[in-house]
């Protein structure tokens, strides 16, 4: 086994593998950019070699700088992570030249794979579906109308090394091939370093389900079951879960067994992933084709560990130091439900728009720090499975009274459930324009599906994370829509229930009373506060007891006093622990006041004080409330709301970013969806269209110029 590995990678993959190889005696080495100078992984980390300049192109992305990191600090082999450098075969070429390991798969398959025209025709000799498209690389925007329109429209043009999103355009139609196909190359080039792109023909209501596979260095390759990654924003996914909804044990028997066939046929060891369109209007289940192979670890690894309680990273470092796997088919079960939300730094409610800056507060629930929810014939110490050779089978076993899973979140009585943080930053850290934009991913694990979804929303409501836009609102809303409940998901799943943007979760009228009824009870201890304050009356009044609270367009009296706590008259029953200045609650509701009594809700609500009250955020939305003494109420008339300004004749810069291009000049008549600009951001572009028709009055910004949030890119007359 290796005495001391070096993970070439960032964030929290990076600290996700220092913790396998920590349990596992291994020293580990980071490297980092001046933008990580100061991030959890590295000082996580055994050793760490600063290795260049924050973009990626000049650090993470420098072959020769993670080579010569080994050197420095005797790293026997390396660790990849994904994205970066993991799946570029002449860095694992390098690599083996120089005598290091390579944490991953031989280079001679991620040549293979990596290439989205030939791994086609490698699956597709495999015996392995395939989607119909065109063979070979399109060069011009003449081609791939010609193509597109022999396949039929919708068509998907990606780029040939494209993955995580990028390079991927959707096509209706013509006009929709003219404007993608050349940003689309572009995308190719500028992240990939390969302009090639092909057009595949897009499946009509797409699920998307991956299967994990894992081979050893002697033949044996297993599926490690399947995941459920349709739910998407532009081609990048937001939530995933294992097993499928959808998924059949026949279908992942086939699924399964093509996987396998395709990664022998390559000489596959390591863990890999094959991705597959299924077509969810198939009754059938018959209806799968492969998509690409990723050839390393998936940032979803944790959903499949938690169902089979195997430790994916952990085998990734005895393949590569020679093991034979531990279990075979037979001993892969699967155990629970497990749903991964990714935590990213977007704002849903401006079009989900990236966010960069400090992350002012960041507060996650309690959380299981690692390992499977239930202990496994294959645990070692602390939990995780140990997957040495001869330590029998990998199958899980269920948890029962003298095994419980841990509970850290208030479930109901008799559930059980776990949940898993991986995340790379901290509070008063930074997310920065040069990475992704992922803050955390929240993995939950329960004995079904519906329980691992209600876990998901009772630990994002308690997040708490201040400074920066993010996506914890939507991902609340996302676990509680009847869609997903149902498990009727397609990758259009986001765009279709959510056409005109994000505007939070719909509100019970039951919750907008408790919401009532927390913001009277902090109420009067805030008011108790200050009537204490030094310099007040020797004898102090007591503080006031009727409240008037306005959530919405919608007045509730609040009364505190000997009838108990009521809300427009009737009574409420809370339990919560409140100190002025808190900003987190967890609040239970009961049916009455017995004693013995279990509660029927539970929330985790986040505070923050206003000017004339509180914003309350629960369950995938924010409330205002205005909260006013009853007896000032009904004197205080209405607020005077002070109306934004005009900006529908501004082209605005919706996000920090790169203008790349310029569509229109002064004087020129715009229609409505006509391309304005080109925003790059993240990596990704962004084509910034005219809403309305109009004249362009004048041009505020040029191409090349690095622009901020809100920045004046045009002017209409």
């Amino acid at each position: 086994m290796f005495k001391k590995i070096l993970i070439a990678n960032r964030g929290e993959i990076a600290c996700r593998v220092i913790k396998t190889a920590r349990r596992m005696g291994i020293a580990t080495v980071a490297v980092y950019s001046d933008a990580d100078a100061r991030a959890p992984f590295v000082a996580m980390a055994d050793e760490a070699v600063h290795i260049g300049p924050s973009p990626a192109s000049e650090s993470y992305l420098v072959a020769d700088k993670i080579i010569a990191a080994c050197k420095q600090t005797g790293a026997e082999a390396v660790h990849p992570g994904y994205g970066f450098l993991s799946e570029r075969a002449s860095f694992v070429e390098a690599l083996a030249a120089e005598g290091i390991a390579f944490i991953g798969p031989p280079a001679s398959a991620i040549a293979a794979m990596g290439d989205k025209i030939e791994s086609k025709k490698l699956a597709k000799a495999a015996g392995v579906n395939t989607v119909p498209g065109s063979p070979d690389a399109i060069d011009t925007t003449e081609e791939a109308l010609t193509v597109s329109n022999e396949i039929g429209y919708p068509v998907m043009m990606k780029a040939s090394a494209g993955g995580g999103g990028k390079g991927m355009r959707l096509a209706w139609n013509d006009q929709d091939v003219k404007d993608g196909f050349e940003a689309t190359k572009r995308e190719g080039l500028n992240s990939f370093g390969d302009d090639r792109v092909f057009i595949e023909k897009f499946i009509l209501d797409p699920r998307h389900i991956e299967i994990q596979v894992l081979g050893d260095q002697h033949g044996n390759v297993l599926y490690l079951n399947e995941r459920e990654c349709s739910i998407q924003r532009r081609h990048q996914k937001v939530v995933e879960e294992a097993p499928s909804p959808f998924v059949t044990p026949e279908m992942r028997r086939k699924m399964g067994e093509q996987a396998v066939a395709l990664s022998k046929a390559v000489g596959y060891h390591s863990a890999g992933t094959v991705e597959l369109i299924v077509s969810g209007a198939d009754p059938t289940g018959e209806s799968f084709y492969f998509l690409e192979m990723n050839t390393r670890l998936q940032v979803e690894h944790p959903v499949t560990e938690a169902i089979t309680g195997i430790d994916l990273v952990e085998q990734m470092i005895r393949v590569a130091a020679g093991e034979k796997l531990a279990m075979t088919q037979a001993d892969i079960g699967i155990n629970g439900w497990a749903i991964e939300n990714r935590v990213y730094a977007e704002d849903p409610y401006r079009g989900f728009l990236p966010s960069t800056g400090r992350l002012v507060r960041l507060r996650f629930p309690e959380a299981s720090e690692f390992g499977p929810p239930v202990p496994s014939p294959l645990a070692g110490e602390g939990g995780a499975p140990s997957g040495a050779e001869g330590e029998g089978s990998a199958t899980p076993v269920a948890a029962d009274a003298a095994n419980p899973s841990p509970n850290p979140l208030p479930q109901g009585e008799g559930a059980q459930g776990y949940i898993r943080i991986d995340s790379g930053v901290a509070e008063g850290g930074e997310v920065s324009i040069f990475y992704d934009p992922m803050i955390a991913k929240l993995v939950t694990w329960a004995p079904t599906r519906d329980e691992a979804a209600d876990l998901q929303i009772a630990a994002l409501d308690r997040i708490e994370l201040d400074g920066l836009g993010h996506n914890v609102d939507f991902l609340s809303a996302l676990m509680q829509h009847p869609r997903f409940r149902s498990g009727e998901l397609t990758t259009g799943f986001i765009a279709e229930e959510y056409p005109d943007g994000f505007t939070g979760a719909a509100t019970m009228d039951e919750t907008k009373r408790v919401l009532a009824a927390v913001a009277g009870v902090i109420a009067t201890a805030d008011a108790d506060r200050a009537r204490q304050i030094s310099d007040q009356l020797d004898s102090p009044l007591p503080p006031p007891g009727d409240w008037t609270v306005r959530l919405g367009d919608t007045d509730h009296t609040v009364s505190l006093g000997e009838h108990g706590l009521l809300v427009d008259g009737a009574p409420v029953v809370l339990e919560f622990t409140y100190t002025p200045g808190d900003r987190m609650v967890d609040v239970e509701v009961f049916a009455s006041t017995d004693a013995d009594a279990d509660p029927v809700a539970s929330y985790g609500i986040r505070i923050a004080r206003t000017r004339t009250g509180y914003r309350m955020t629960t369950h995938g939305a924010s409330h205002d409330l205005r909260v006013l003494e009853a007896r000032l109420a009904e004197h205080a008339g209405h607020m005077i709301e002070k109306l934004p300004p005009d900006t529908s004749k501004l082209l605005l810069c919706p996000m920090p970013g790169l203008l790349v291009k310029l569509h229109v000049g002064a004087s020129e008549d715009v229609q409505p969806g006509q391309p304005l600009a080109t925003v790059e951001a993240m990596k990704m572009e962004n084509i910034l269209r005219a809403e309305k028709a109009g004249t362009v009055a004048s041009i505020n910004a040029s191409e090349g110029e690095t622009l901020v949030v809100d920045a004046v890119i045009l002017e209409l007359e």
